[in-house]
């Protein structure tokens, strides 16, 4: 099986300070510690290294106010990198048709929500007019749009949640990051029901010891099957393990060809809609 070249369709690369501050909020929730350097420099050449010749950067907004910043250092960054595809964020309390509009104009490919952190969800009304126009200029949507790693009681995630958004903008390119978990197999009906519906691999499916999810119940043929909507993405660099553990597990799975080829490469073409 052949990794590169590859596209990761989960990357934060950010400004360092955010980053920094990322980190501090997830190693005092989980209490992991962090191997990778949080210079964006470093970051691309890390990936770079590893054989990935595309990745997008997904940003979030967590308060009010920080989105258009964010969105601006994003693109500058991009403009810059042969290998990075934007995307942007807004907050729910922000302007979010002005804040989306801008970024776009600017060359954003999609859009970025943390569901949780920002306490809006797939079908959160405040969010309509960052859809619209997601809708209207061909932009991508991913969402944290699941229960894990500790949100199980949060109101803003859940298979529910992204069905509706699903049913509301059925020509989005949509997906909800780390395979949906822990509702992977309810995400999954939502892929069958829905060519645009797509999953990541980040963190699911990593060979790691940090990773509170079976990786071995997610059968070779769900990568068969839904070929083409499930897209290879790492989280990097905010995982605590190395990079290369993100995709150990993945390459040793006897996939066919084409099924490996759109893990690491097509399925991501469709959703960002270079195909």
């Amino acid at each position: 099986m052949s990794f590169a070249p590859a596209t990761d369709c989960h990357v934060h690369l950010l400004p360092r300070r955010l980053t920094e501050a990322i980190r501090s909020a997830l190693g005092g929730e989980a209490g992991w510690s962090f191997q990778h350097s949080p210079d964006p420099t470093a970051i691309e050449e890390t990936l770079l290294s590893a054989g990935v010749e595309r990745y997008i950067s997904l940003p979030y907004a967590h308060r009010p106010g920080m989105a258009a910043d964010l969105n601006d250092w994003v693109l500058e960054w991009a403009a810059a990198s042969e290998a990075c595809v934007p995307f942007a964020t807004v907050h729910p309390e922000d302007d979010v048709r002005e804040v989306v509009r801008a970024a776009f104009d600017g060359g954003a490919r999609g859009l970025k929500f943390q569901c949780p952190v920002q306490e809006c969800s797939p079908d959160d009304p405040r969010l309509a007019p960052a859809f619209e126009l997601a809708a209207e200029r061909d932009r991508s949507v991913l969402f944290h749009a699941g229960t894990a790693p500790l949100y199980e009681e949060s109101p803003y995630v859940g298979v529910d949640r992204f069905r509706a958004f699903c049913a509301s903008y059925p020509n989005v390119s949509v997906c909800c990051a780390h395979m949906g978990t822990y509702e992977t197999d309810a995400f999954l009906e939502v892929l069958a029901d829905n060519e645009q519906a797509f999953l990541d691999t980040s963190f699911a499916m990593a060979d790691s010891e940090y990773v509170a999810f079976d990786a071995d119940s997610i059968d070779n043929s769900v990568f068969e099957t839904f070929a083409g909507q499930i897209m290879y993405g790492s989280d990097f660099p905010n995982i605590p393990h190395a990079y290369r553990a993100e995709r150990a597990g993945l390459l040793a799975r006897d996939l066919s060809s084409a099924a490996t080829d759109a893990l690491f490469r097509g399925a991501a073409d469709r959703f960002l809609g270079t195909a």
